[in-house]
């Protein structure tokens, strides 16, 4: 057989067939298809029941509603990653909130120094409870659950009396509610097809210099003009109605940076092998504490993020700011996207994908005025789903002799 037809033949034998397609996505390989599908799915039912949900402006809305959600699922992302759990990133996000709104209001503070010292006080706590867990190996979920309640009372006490602060600084508030032209909207879409285009070119031309099998130019052409096609709907979408968020940008860019650090950078690569195995990783010479307390104080940090642009949002803080259902649907977005809760298998776009999922449910009830008996319900049942769908996505790689 000829070289060629060795070739031939290999990529015949690796052409997956569409039960296998559907093995992976049921395993979680695929889990971005998963997540494009039950999108679509609530895409129709919610348009059905209401003609609004489509609309520019409920879509405009509804990115705004998700950046504080996906903003603190990217530290939980991390977290997820080492197996672990962090109950207190809602209560963190509220007090640094408030942190910063008390000193911008009541002590005059510059509003880039308040923000700062917002995210200050988030990436402390997280540090402590990095170390109280990593030190005292102490279950992740007492010491967070112990630093739940512990922060909701610190925010009560800096808020003090009132229990409310508004926001009138138009460079907090502005975080949230700055809006692009169309011009500069679609210079940011072309910059984006751009940059994406750039690394896959690259990623492939890599790859073939190294040697190794890869898929065909053709599929990573149709995966560019997919990736193309949903940059200029979206875009287009966004400046039909008030043009493009800053808070989207800057959600887009955390997980973008965050992303590379997961899988581009020596402390990715030693995050993802504490969480596949910690004694193991102990033994390759990882300083396992040490990754365990920097992924608690990123997760503090992006919580604190988190909280500047809901208050941003919402011109204010109140004894509310990171309670309801935040800290639920922060943990259930990147679990329904394909981040594992048994550690070591994720990505931080599952951040972002889990937040549309969770935000369109809970947007699409909204407009559709159920009560709040049957949006916890609701709530609930999409948490209890998601971890359903990993410990099936587990159970399925264990069957097939995969970690």
């Amino acid at each position: 057989m000829s070289a060629t037809e060795a070739a031939t033949g290999g990529e015949a034998a690796e052409r997956p067939t569409a039960a296998q397609t559907l093995r992976r996505v049921v395993q979680g390989d695929l889990s971005s298809v998963r997540v494009v599908l039950g999108l679509v799915v609530i895409a129709v039912i919610f348009q059905v029941q209401e003609d609004r949900f489509l609309s520019a402006q409920n879509l405009t809305n509804l990115m705004l509603q998700i950046t504080t959600i996906g903003l603190i699922s990217v530290g939980i992302v991390y977290v997820l990653l080492l197996g672990e759990i962090d109950l207190s990133v809602g209560a963190v996000s509220g007090l640094s909130a408030a942190v910063m709104a008390v000193l911008s209001v009541n002590h005059g503070w510059n509003a880039y120094l308040a923000i700062a010292a917002a995210v200050a006080v988030g990436a402390a706590i997280g540090f402590l409870q990095g170390s109280l867990f990593s030190r005292f190996v102490v279950p992740s979920f007492v010491v967070t659950l112990a630093g739940l309640l512990a922060w909701e009372g610190a925010l009560l006490q800096v808020l003090g009396k009132t229990g409310s602060l508004n926001i009138n600084d138009p460079k907090i508030t502005g975080l949230a509610n700055t809006f692009y032209s169309d011009t500069v909207g679609w210079i940011f879409a072309a910059l984006i097809i751009a940059a994406y285009g750039a690394v896959v070119a690259t990623g492939y031309r890599k790859r073939l210099s190294a040697g190794l099998a890869d898929r065909g130019a053709a599929q990573l052409i149709v995966r560019f003009v997919f990736f193309a096609a949903i940059v200029i709907a979206a875009v287009a979408i966004l400046n039909s109605d008030r043009g493009v968020p800053l808070a989207v940008m800057i959600l887009l860019g955390f997980v973008v940076g965050m992303e590379y650090v997961a899988k581009r950078t020596t402390f990715g690569r030693h995050v993802f092998a504490v969480g596949g195995n910690a004694e193991a990783a102990r033994r390759a010479g990882i300083r396992v504490n040490a990754v365990r307390v920097a992924v608690f104080t990123i997760a503090g940090t992006m919580a604190a993020i988190g909280g500047v642009m809901a208050a941003s949002r919402l011109f204010a803080v109140n004894q509310n700011s990171g309670g309801n259902e935040l800290l639920l649907l922060a943990i259930a977005g990147p679990v329904i996207a394909g981040t594992s809760l048994f550690g070591g298998r994720g990505s931080v776009w599952t951040a972002l994908l889990g937040a549309l999922v969770i935000g369109s449910i809970s947007n699409g009830m909204d407009l559709l005025s159920l009560s709040s008996a049957v949006k916890l319900m609701v709530t609930g049942g999409v948490l209890l789903l998601a971890v359903l769908v990993d410990a099936v996505a587990r159970q399925q790689r264990s069957a097939s002799g995969r970690v």
